[in-house]
């Protein structure tokens, strides 16, 4: 079976670690074991991993030291993280996210589970690394080949973006959706194509930042209690740091970190006003407003055209760009625009 990539895996239980390397390796990857932090560290900076499988609970160095020293290092700085523990609590989840985790396992853990989630984040590490260095090469040939350029950055973007909708089925197509009508506003707004262009690849990456969120939490059926909404609200500084070592020829990244703020500093994560917002930024917060209330969620049925329409009316040149939200309106009321499916 050919090797599927290379993983260290951590664990002072013997049994544990032979279980989850026994697991990896029938899967074809290349498993290194290590009984604890300091050896974990050592092989790591070594012959650094694609990813990290942590446990928690160890003597003399525990994970979140480890996870800690791991992210220090330039050699593994990007290395994806993931915790295997037997630790439920949320707030230890903060913590290991704080500290750069990529996902939490919870013991007991089903085989199925473990190998989803160790397929899932070699694929966004992989996906990030060949879009960097794609970027890289393709910018320095722009002139001679600009239109290739555009359709293997769109290709990349999109399978990035599918990457999302894996883990929050619930939303699938959103970020999609949201790219489609963020488009057609700011055709409304006539806006130039080269920005238009730029807007749609950001809104199809705008919610990347929620590959760093519990799966438990993006899925939950009921209301968010105050740490999961806080956790939630990460999101789009999470999407921002993954995005912004990209030379994209647009704002990419900005535009992921800006698109909850609002126009009276209300919004989120930086509380930046009118101006300070870039204009693809307010464009992209009308249309995911707008297709987040129309569409179904977990915790509750969609609300409706009227509803979502009424939300960024009642809230024009206050919350939302006043003309973003007429071009809105305009295309749903009067030219029978449809979200895509």
């Amino acid at each position: 079976m050919p090797d599927q990539g290379k993983i260290l895996a951590v664990d002072d239980t013997p049994a544990s670690l032979k279980l989850m390397t026994d697991i990896l390796k029938a899967e074809g990857y290349d498993v290194r074991a290590a009984i604890n932090g300091e050896l974990a560290l050592h092989s790591a900076t070594s012959n650094p991993p694609e990813l990290v499988l942590l446990d928690i609970r160890m003597p003399e160095m525990d994970g979140f030291e480890v996870c800690r020293r791991l992210k220090a290092q330039p050699e593994t700085r990007h290395v994806p993280v993931i915790f295997v523990s037997a630790l439920t609590d949320t707030d230890e989840k903060v913590r290991g996210f704080e500290l750069g985790a990529v996902d939490f396992v919870t013991k007991p853990y089903q085989r199925e589970e473990l190998l989803a989630r160790v397929r899932t984040h070699l694929e966004v590490d992989r996906l990030r690394n060949h879009l960097e260095e794609a970027v890289d090469e393709r910018t320095r040939k722009l002139r001679e080949s600009q239109d290739q350029l555009r359709r293997s950055l769109l290709d990349f973007i999109t399978a990035i973006s599918a990457t999302i909708e894996i883990r929050d089925p619930y939303t699938a197509g959103h970020q999609r959706r949201v790219a489609h009508l963020a488009m057609a506003i700011a055709r409304e707004l006539k806006l130039p194509e080269e920005q238009i262009e730029g807007l749609n690849l950001a809104g199809l990456v705008h919610d990347f930042g929620k590959i760093r969120v519990p799966a438990e939490i993006l899925s939950k059926p009921g209301l968010l209690n105050d740490l999961e909404c806080a956790f939630i609200r990460q999101h789009s500084q999470t999407g921002y740091d993954i995005l912004k070592s990209i030379d994209f020829p647009w704002p990419i990244a900005q535009i992921v970190l800006q698109h909850h703020e609002r126009l009276d500093g209300s919004g989120y994560p930086n509380g930046l006003k009118e101006n300070e917002i870039l204009p693809e930024a307010r464009v992209i917060a009308v249309a995911d407003v707008v297709e987040a209330m129309i569409s179904h969620r977990p915790y509750r049925a969609g609300l409706g055209l009227d509803a979502a329409l009424e939300e960024i009316t009642r809230h024009r040149g206050a919350l939302y760009d006043a003309a973003a939200v007429d071009a809105c309106v305009k295309l749903f009321r009067e030219q029978g625009y449809n979200l895509p499916e």
